[in-house]
């Protein structure tokens, strides 16, 4: 399959034959159709993300959507066909996105909603964690409180903005010129 390989850091990726990937029991394989790029996947491109390390030659990409064409023996919730998003690796040592075909852990991968395109889920797993964990792990917020968002109009903010009024905050959201409306 091809992949979009780093092989060495501060370098272009490189588009490579490389191995199809394998799943095992836990795994599904999924014909990526789309992928994310995110700021900390360039950081591990230049060789900066110290806590996501990632050594050459590495195939990146965080996030991903794409459809289901084999399912590992321990996985029951999916079925050749189905369309997945999630994050799936790109960090670690783990595979990424930036290839045909992704063997990911069933774990880490949930059903497209219909009304996204493939591009639209694929721009969604790490933004949404990211605004999870700041919004709802540490901040807890909710019905009542006020929130002021910084960005709410990037690729973080914008789901900050939606998952905070979602848990019944007051939403206050900053943004360059060109993102007002």
């Amino acid at each position: 399959m091809r992949a979009a390989v780093l092989t060495a850091y501060n370098v272009p990726l490189q588009l490579t034959e490389i191995p199809d990937p394998v799943p095992g029991p836990g795994d599904v394989l999924v014909r990526v159709m789309a992928g994310g790029v995110n700021p900390l996947d360039t950081k591990i491109r230049r060789g900066e993300a110290a806590h996501a390390q990632t050594a050459p030659p590495a195939v990146l990409g965080i996030d991903m959507a794409g459809v289901v064409e084999e399912v590992g023996s321990e996985v029951d919730r999916f079925r050749v066909g189905d369309e997945v998003f999630g994050m799936i690796g790109g960090v670690g040592g783990l595979p990424g996105s930036l290839a045909e075909f992704a063997a990911v852990d069933a774990r880490l991968i949930a059903r497209k909603p219909d009304a996204l395109t493939m591009e639209q889920a694929a721009a969604l797993p790490l933004g949404f964690i990211t605004s999870w964990e700041g919004l709802v792990d540490r901040a807890n917020v909710g019905p009542g409180q006020q929130v002021l968002i910084h960005g709410g109009a990037g690729g973080v903010g914008y789901l900050a903005v939606q998952l905070a009024l979602a848990r019944g905050a007051q939403v206050f959201a900053t943004g360059s010129p060109s993102s007002q409306e």
